[in-house]
């Protein structure tokens, strides 16, 4: 007897009648029973949920586990395809939601246990940031601190544009994300570095970015050092001589990944002597006591 292999269900584009599950399909091009249907935040997330279970790869989403230490589960999408998807659903909503319409899609699909769930709300978030205000930065830090952004991608798919942009347009809200270099929860800790990547890369607040790069150096904890240490490194593409002299002194106080991860764009023999002179030394370490320069506006030896 021949035995039936099932078939995956296809995928239902944007606009198209309902599907089984009762959420509207995304119909590619047909525009009449897009607008006979309204689009509110719960039937699209429906539909995402349905779009990601149809197209996701298992042997893509266990490829994907292999770069997390912690448990993340994966449909199985590709980047490209989660950017087409989002361009797809942004293509049918832009005329029709406002920034209250794709918070409400976020509050259903941040929660959900899946990447690709929250990466596509966080996708389509940020095609709306020209209507961030800073009322949006309490939401952010609830998100992180409820472990919705659960892992390091999810959080820098999220944190260094949405901040950034934050920053860029409301200084005044530095010292806010500043302070969540305290905060317990480690998510909501990245952020508050993550978001200087893209203003440090270019130049930008390097006085805040250093602060807070200072401030997470007590931190032992694997995902923040490295985050640290890329964010020091974006800083010292504009400024390689304050970079250095900032190392220098802070020294010992630095962990030994941030280190390696901020000076990856130094020169061999360069990287070679900033890890010699780095180096915790002497009665210090072995008391595992680490000297610590009092965190604030960088040094005059670091400004260059």
């Amino acid at each position: 007897m021949t035995k039936t292999i099932p078939r995956r269900r296809p995928a239902s584009p944007v606009g198209a009648a309902p599907t089984a599950a009762g959420a509207p399909g995304f119909a590619r091009g047909s525009t009449s029973a897009a607008k006979a249907r309204p689009l509110t935040p719960a039937a699209i997330a429906a539909a995402i949920l349905d779009r990601l279970e149809a197209e996701g790869d298992p042997v893509v989403a266990a490829g994907a586990n292999r770069y997390f230490k912690e448990a993340v589960e994966f449909y199985g999408l590709t980047t490209p395809q989660m950017r087409a998807l989002s361009a797809e659903i942004h293509g049918r909503i832009k005329d029709h939601w406002s920034l209250g319409d794709v918070l409400a899609l976020c509050e259903i699909l941040l929660p959900r246990k899946k990447f690709e769930a929250k990466t596509s709300a966080i996708l389509l978030l940020m095609k709306f940031k020209k209507e961030f205000t800073p009322a949006l930065v309490p939401r952010l830090k609830r998100w992180l601190a409820a472990d919705y952004c659960d892992n390091w991608a999810c959080v820098d798919v999220l944190c260094p544009e949405a901040l950034a942009w934050l920053i860029e347009k409301h200084p005044e809200l530095i010292g806010e994300i500043t302070a969540w270099t305290a905060h317990p929860n480690r998510w909501v800790r990245r952020a508050s570095v993550v978001a200087f990547v893209p203003l440090a890369r270019h130049g930008r607040f390097l006085d805040a970015a250093y602060d807070v790069a200072g401030r997470m150096f007590p931190v032992r904890d694997d995902l923040l050092e490295k985050a640290n240490g890329w964010m020091l490194r974006e800083a010292g593409k504009k400024d390689p001589a304050r970079l250095e002299a900032f190392l220098l002194r802070h020294g010992p106080a630095i962990p030994r990944t941030t280190v390696r991860y901020a000076i990856e764009r130094f020169p061999e023999p360069k990287r070679k002597t900033l890890l010699k002179k780095t180096k915790v030394k002497g009665r210090a370490c072995a008391a595992g006591v680490v000297p610590r320069a009092k965190p604030g506006a960088p040094a005059a030896e670091e400004r260059g």
